[in-house]
């Protein structure tokens, strides 16, 4: 029973003539071939009208060949151009994109209504044009609401139609058929009085947008692989020639006067006047029905991957898999602009709207293939490659006839995709598995590491906390996680070492969850897990290692605890001295903790004699920064102590530190403070922090260290700088 059900709806699926290049020729040679060819070979004359065809076609087969090579490497769903995009960079840049498109093939509704009423209205003239378009859209809706498959069918038989109507026109290019035959000289380049070169053009351009009719079929169809390339190119040659050959007829057969003024002048002039205006009917109203079909097949794409609002409702199909909600939708945006044309906007207008979003829907298809071009990967391996000269052709025409066209629209519509992208980012969509946005990253820190080893190294200007957090016990993690979140936000790096021995993992449980807290709040990290009996072995073998890649670790961040094994502290400082590691050791209060967050001591030792600013100024560079750091975190206030012997180094005491935070570019509600006292008694003196910084030798006494920090009345951490940073950099 399942195997004839999937044959059953196999069997519903299009080929390729029926599913690709029917509706593609058809949406193609449709209003505009019949009734603005003309008005355009009257406007540019016939360089100018070949000129603007020839344009027009270098962004479609830039597109067609694109589109042929990124389907042939991967399985295109539901959605078109939508699918091809969302599977390389996301669904937040195929729905930016993609809803565009959707409103622009439901837009084309009215479009190719409005062309169907004015071809209707040259035979019976006196009917009233707001019924003949409702009606028509009636008949189109209601086609297209029976079944796909039925409105598919009708298409062969207009099909035909088209193509007796152009033989009518081929037959009055010879003499032999009468006076119909080709007498006019052919004015090369028009006057464009009508209209400049770049409104004439985005008249024509959508006639060459029927690609994607097809492509936007891709979920209906049974080899979209193979389907979509021989369909589309085959369907953008034929009618390329059409369009050159019936530009030459057109300006052989009037002046450019009857061209403008009489957008049916391809009635008057064929050899059977009927043949002309059944093929306009039948081409037009296809052109709809194509139209139709295919918008609600986006809808729905973007509604099965939670893009749209109410995505459960028009996500939904039919028993015999029509889109149905979707498709009532899609027929109200396209009656909705179907109102707005028959108020005043007309055909051109409603024309030039469409253009804008197939721009850019062409651009980003174009985007994609250069992409995963560059990107060089394994995995991209089309069965029909194409240069990467050509997808690039296509993003840079389709961008720059945008704003050569109309720059205020172009705008605008960025701006359009550009919100709907920032509005999805936040909707954390699901990543897809064939995004390639991670490739795209990875390349580029790739090149940048290329690049950056080859130059001199300046870690002064471009550092920031890269932290080394080691543990026994994923809750030693999660009871540092705020201070670690301030120390390095936005731009610092926590990397996590759990250690554990003998395959016992039950203490490092969670750790993935505060892995991935860290990222949800903008900061990078990672975790790795580290089988070793030795504590200090392990951090020491783990510094090794990552002492030469590129983000490698610059401080080592521990915990001092009234529990804490002195001895095992003492190693880790001393052993990693010679990696080029800073150590930030934090001793927490047992009952403040860190208090309010809003004060910030740093302890600054004595500079003299010289009191001089250098760039490198031992412990203070690291103490300083993550003051820094912590403060713009917290919102805190940093405040610089200093204990010195007597009166006279209290002044070059404060002089320097004046400077200090000058040169620094600390906040300007940074303070100082100098006391001519010792060390203890200045200690004592000192006004309560949340947090208070001092320096640790190169060969600490922990001792010491312990017993200062149990003397605090709030917690502190104590500094030794790697010699790598610098806060006057």
């Amino acid at each position: 029973m399942e195997v004839v059900s999937k044959e059953s709806k196999n069997n519903k699926k299009f080929g390729m003539f029926a599913g690709v290049f029917t509706p593609t020729v058809l949406t193609i040679l449709g209003a505009i071939m019949y009734l603005r060819t003309g008005w355009v070979v009257g406007n540019a004359g016939f360089g100018g009208a070949v000129l603007i065809i020839l344009l027009a076609h270098v962004i479609t087969v830039s597109t067609g060949l694109a589109v042929s090579s990124v389907v042939t490497n991967t399985r295109v769903g539901a959605g078109g151009a939508f699918a091809i995009i969302s599977q390389s960079l996301g669904l937040e840049v195929g729905g930016s994109v993609g809803i565009p498109l959707f409103l622009a093939q439901g837009i084309s509704i009215a479009l190719y209504v409005l062309a169907f009423t004015e071809s209707w209205l040259r035979i019976f003239p006196m009917h009233p044009e707001a019924l003949v378009a409702f009606l028509t859209f009636i008949a189109v809706f209601g086609i297209v609401y029976v079944s796909a498959q039925f409105a598919s069918k009708t298409q062969f038989i207009i099909l035909g139609i088209v193509g007796f109507s152009l033989f009518s026109v081929l037959l009055t290019s010879f003499p032999i058929m009468g006076n119909m035959g080709l007498t006019e000289t052919p004015v090369f380049w028009g006057g464009f009085r009508a209209a400049n070169f770049w409104e004439t053009f985005a008249v024509f351009f959508p006639a060459v947008t029927g690609i994607m009719v097809g492509i936007s079929m891709s979920g209906s169809l049974r080899k979209p692989r193979k389907d979509i390339p021989v369909g589309t190119m085959s369907a953008i040659g034929l009618t390329l020639f059409v369009y050159l050959a019936l530009a030459y007829w057109l300006s052989r057969i009037a002046t450019p006067e009857e061209l403008i003024n009489n957008t049916t002048l391809m009635v008057d002039k064929a050899f059977w006047d009927w043949a002309i205006l059944a093929g306009m009917l039948g081409a037009t109203f296809s052109s709809a029905l194509g139209s139709l079909v295919a918008a609600p097949r986006v809808m729905q794409a973007l509604a099965l991957h939670q893009i749209i609002p109410f995505s459960k409702f028009f996500s939904k199909e039919s028993e015999d898999g029509e889109p149905r909600q979707a498709m009532f939708f899609a027929g109200g945006v396209g009656f909705v602009a179907l109102l707005i044309a028959l108020a005043g906007g007309g055909l051109d207008a409603i024309a030039g709207v469409i253009t804008m979003f197939f721009l850019i829907t062409y651009s980003m298809l174009n985007v994609v293939v250069l992409i995963e071009q560059t990107l060089d990967t394994v995995s991209f391996r089309p069965t029909f490659s194409v240069p990467r000269i050509v997808p690039f052709i296509g993003a840079l025409s389709s961008t720059f006839v945008m704003f050569l066209i109309n720059p205020v629209f172009s705008l605008i519509a960025i701006i359009l995709v550009l919100a709907l992208y920032a509005y999805l980012t936040r909707r954390h969509l699901a990543s897809l598995d064939s995004d390639v946005r991670s490739g795209l990253f990875e390349s580029m820190a790739e090149w940048a590491v290329k690049r950056t080893r080859q130059m001199q190294a300046a870690r002064e200007r471009t550092w920031k906390p890269v932290v080394l957090a080691p543990f026994r016990s994923a809750n030693t993690l999660s009871g540092s996680y705020r201070f670690l979140k301030a120390l390095t936000y936005p731009k610092g790096t926590v990397r996590a070492l759990g250690i554990y021995t003998n395959g016992n993992k039950e203490a490092l449980e969670g750790l993935d969850l505060l892995t991935k807290a860290f990222v949800d709040d903008g900061i990078y990290a990672n975790a790795t897990l580290l089988e070793e009996d030795d504590f200090v072995n392990g951090v020491r073998m783990t510094t090794q290692i990552l002492r030469n890649t590129f983000f490698r670790p610059n401080i080592l961040f521990l915990h001092l605890r009234p529990d804490s094994d002195l001895d095992e502290l003492q190693d880790l400082i001393d052993k990693t001295a010679a990696y080029q590691m800073g150590v930030a050791l934090l001793a927490r209060h047992h009952i403040i903790e860190l208090g309010r967050e809003q004060i910030i001591h740093v302890w600054v030792s004595n500079q003299g004699p010289d009191w001089e600013h250098d760039l490198h100024q031992s412990n203070l560079d690291l103490a300083i920064l993550l003051a820094y750091q912590l403060a713009q975190n917290w919102d805190a206030r940093i405040t610089l102590n200093m204990s010195v012997p007597d009166e006279e180094t209290k002044e070059k005491a404060s002089e320097f530190l004046a400077q200090l935070i000058s040169l620094a570019r600390l906040p300007k509600e940074t303070k100082f403070s100098v006391v001519a006292l010792p060390f203890d008694e200045t200690l004592a003196q000192t006004p309560h922090a949340d947090l208070t910084i001092f320096g640790l030798s190169r060969e600490p006494n922990l001792k010491f260290v312990k017993k200062l920090s149990q003397e605090m009345k709030g917690s502190c951490i104590f500094i030794r700088g790697s010699g790598e940073e610098s806060i006057l950099a």
